[in-house]
């Protein structure tokens, strides 16, 4: 696929591929295959055809001297890889057909694959887009994270409240993956700093080894391939024979479990020291790893390293890899000998960051006596780097403060470029967060709109929609997703838009059937499906969809014979193990649930379902299923989403406020086709300094007050009446993210919905025309916005095929 003189893959030959691996790589035959040995045998047959194609990559950029982008984040949340793989590579009809051949159910085949547990949310889910996106448009580039043992977590529910244990991703081989036993560095931790011969020598108190995992991403029509390079923490000895020898049994391994801590859990709870320090040392752990691994491939080219950011572009995905500019002035000063102005200047010249935040506390902040404890000579490169900004400007904005080091100054002031991730996000970026470095670095920050691949969030997710838009405008959009703009002379087209709902109902009852055989959940199809699937979060305001779900039940229970929409409220998204207020929310969410499915009077016209354990898998048939697209956070607090997106290119309507980038999206698809509620942000902050005003809120709306009052006395907890007091009463008290102020306007917007679904056609036309007008939002164009505006990285690839063009 990768050379258009290759002949096609056949189906037979693609079977003894299966086969090949089958008896080689697993020692199997076909009669006494398990569904594991089946899946794995596919995965390495794909695998196989994604090898020339990155070697070819690879050997391209070392002939082009081509620049490289090196993407750093703590999360890549890349999903299932079969289907991905097989269709960037076209293969996807021919390796069903392939394994079919062989007896074996294909859908049941790829369903094996896990997860891979690398990530939380939107964060993550970016970073995969953009690697698919960067390999898609040909620009050499690596994405470096961490290799987590276990990942996030897996959730479930005990009696409706969320429960974590661990995920177990890796319990069996990846089969994607290629170990790099050969690429090995030493992370340092602790120990002390001593002045020799006028300079600062770090001696280390704690060394462990980064030991890289190599997964290629393969582009559209397998043009080209990337590398995903993770790194997992391995002892510098591991095992202690002596120890052993001693008695000591514990003791002789403890050098390897220790160091299998800095690699084996996303996002440790932080709420202890030590959980603070763990994460720290994840941060520096896999950033210093990467810094040195780019370090040395371009000194392996024989570079100058005064040119390095000619060759050079690293992008931060948000705070966590900020220790980055720090890492890179330590190496270029400590081990090239290099002079501290011009490093700091060719390390700024490299270096870029992406803000994902306008809540000031989630810029990670460390406190200083921890830093110097793990990373004593940052510490001192930091103040380097905090007296040449001061210098430089004149700036009142410090560093290190309060006995804080603060990363989100630190990783502004060592880019180049500062980029939000909506138009409205940069413009609060400049007003907000960094509204005094903005005077000090004026032009540093720009916006970079988020997107997402239409690969997997369309052509891969909704093969019913798919085949439509393929019969309707040809196949050459999943590469340049604005062709679907064609699609909008057909929004008043009966036919089509027949055949376009005719794809959402089969989505929808594949949701249907899906989730009755996983949870034994019963739902109707013909129901409106209106979906909220996100981290839990109390900006995010899943708690306002519940409230309103919960009014909504009284009045249908006082009306019972009134002209009611068909609702289920779907509800996915885990809350960090240490956010107690988002667990809250979570087992009342479980807890209404309850009560309002085994309502006789209601349980017709009202349902909620939270499946647990949200996931990139799960997200791929929630999101093509959906109706309604609940988009409803407080604004200002949004930095872009990409959800957003995903439903309206899967033709589900958003219900939404103005924030992220809903605002462009409600420019894209038309205030028509959008339903808009609630407060903007410049009203947000005005009702805040108004006294009272949540109190005020909830007396104004005898409804919200009866639904609080319902929650606060235990209609939802009878045997806990008093679980969730401190919650409503917060709301009451605070309600910093506007719940109550909101509620009114959400509630009345959302009985419009009833009234536009009521109306199946029209209904459909604004499905129809969300997709037609939301192409811009892919990451292919995110990404050559990057590309153009900030890494300055040509593609080395010619103009793309469509989809047509290959065999």
């Amino acid at each position: 696929m990768s050379d258009m003189s290759s002949p096609p893959v056949t189906p037979q030959a693609f079977s003894a591929d299966i086969l090949r691996h089958l008896k080689q790589s697993l020692g199997k035959d076909a009669s006494h295959a398990a569904l594991y040995d089946w899946r794995m045998a596919l995965s390495l047959a794909l695998r196989d055809r994604v090898v020339d194609p990155w070697f070819e990559s690879t050997r391209k950029t070392y002939e082009a001297r081509g620049k490289r982008v090196y993407y750093l984040s703590m999360e890549f949340l890349i999903g299932r890889l079969i289907e991905d793989v097989a269709v960037n590579l076209g293969l996807d009809a021919v390796a069903q057909e392939a394994l079919e051949s062989l007896g074996q159910d294909y859908a049941k085949v790829v369903a094996d694959e896990p997860d891979a547990a690398l990530g939380n949310g939107g964060l993550g889910r970016l970073a995969a887009c953009f690697m698919d996106s960067l390999s898609t448009l040909g620009i050499p580039a690596y994405g470096y994270g961490i290799r987590y043992e276990h990942g996030l977590f897996e959730q479930h529910f005990k009696d409706g409240a969320q429960m974590e244990t661990a995920e177990t991703w890796l319990a069996q081989r990846h089969a994607w993956e290629f170990e790099r036993p050969e690429v090995s560095y030493p992370i340092h931790f602790g120990g002390v700093l001593r002045e020799v011969d006028g300079a600062q020598v770090w001696e280390p108190g704690e060394t462990v080894m980064a030991s890289a995992y190599d997964t290629p991403v393969v582009g559209w029509q397998g043009r080209w391939a990337n590398t995903l390079r993770l790194w997992a923490a391995q002892p510098t000895m591991a095992f202690d024979l002596s120890s052993f020898n001693r008695g000591d049994y514990m003791g002789a391994s403890a050098p390897e479990a220790l160091a299998r801590t800095i690699s084996r859990v996303l996002y440790p709870d932080d709420t202890t020291e030590d959980g603070k320090e763990l994460r720290l040392k994840q941060e520096y752990f896999f950033t210093s790893a990467s810094i040195q691994d780019l370090l040395r491939r371009f000194l392996s080219e024989g570079g100058d390293l005064a040119a390095l950011a000619d060759h050079v572009a690293i992008q931060l995905n948000d705070t966590h890899p900020a220790i980055a500019g720090p890492e890179l002035v330590r190496l270029l000063i400590d081990a090239h000998g290099m002079e501290v102005a011009l490093a700091i200047s060719t390390a700024r010249a490299c270096l870029a960051y992406t803000n994902h935040t306008l809540l000031p506390e989630a810029l990670e902040r460390w406190p200083e006596d921890l830093f110097i404890r793990v990373l004593p000579r940052h510490h001192r490169i930091i103040a380097l780097i905090e007296a040449a900004h001061l210098a430089e400007t004149g700036s009142h904005v410090r560093i290190i403060e309060h006995g804080e080091v603060k990363m989100g100054e630190l990783a502004f002031v060592m880019a180049h470029r500062v980029n939000g991730v909506s138009a409205l996000h940069s413009d609060l970026v400049k007003e907000t967060v960094f509204a005094d470095l903005n005077r000090d670095y004026p032009g540093r920050i720009i916006n970079q709109t988020n997107g997402i691949t239409p690969r997997r969030w369309l052509y891969s997710c909704n093969p019913a929609l798919r085949d439509l838009i393929n019969e309707t405008i040809g196949t050459a959009w999943p590469d340049d997703l604005q062709q679907l703009e064609g699609l909008s002379t057909h929004a008043s087209d009966a036919a089509f838009l027949e055949r376009f709902q005719a794809a959402k109902d089969t989505n929808k009852a594949r949701l249907a059937n899906w989730l009755k055989a996983r949870d034994g959940v019963v739902l109707d199809p013909a129901a409106m499906f209106d979906v909220q699937i996100k981290r839990i979060h109390e900006y995010k305001r899943q708690l306002m969809n519940l409230l309103e779900t919960i009014a909504l039940w009284n009045d249908i229970r006082d009306t019972p014979n009134g002209n009611w929409t068909p609702r289920v409220k779907i509800f996915g998204g885990k809350a960090a193990p240490g956010y107690v207020v988002a667990k809250e929310i979570i087992h009342l969410i479980n807890d209404a649930a309850a009560l309002i499915n085994a309502d006789p009077v209601t349980k017709d016209l009202l349902q909620i379902v939270y499946p647990e354990n949200y996931n990139v898998s799960m997200a791929e048939i929630l999101i093509p299923a959906a109706d309604l697209s609940e988009q409803i956070s407080t604004a200002g607090k949004e930095a872009s989403g990409t959800g957003n997106m995903k439903f309206a290119l899967n033709g589900a309507p958003t219900i939404g406020t103005l924030d992220g980038a809903n605002v462009e999206i409600r420019d894209c698809v038309g205030a028509e086709n959008f339903f808009l509620f609630g407060l903007t942000a410049a009203e947000v902050v005005a009702r805040r300094a108004e006294p009272s005003y949540a109190r005020r809120a909830v007396e104004a709306s005898p409804r919200l007050a009866r639904v609080l009052k319902q929650i606060e006395s235990g209609v939802f907890s009878p045997s806990e009446k008093a679980r969730y007091a401190g919650l409503v009463q917060g709301l009451v008290d605070h309600d910093y993210f506007l719940v109550t102020c909101d509620f009114d306007s959400y509630f009345e917007t959302q009985r419009e919905v009833d009234t536009a679904f009521a109306d199946q056609s029209a209904w459909t036309r604004m499905a129809a025309l969300n997709t037609a007008r939301v192409g811009w939002f892919s990451s292919d164009r995110t990404i050559a916005g990057y590309a153009r505006d900030i890494w300055n990285a040509p593609s080395l690839i010619g103009p793309r095929r469509s989809q047509k063009d290959v065999a």
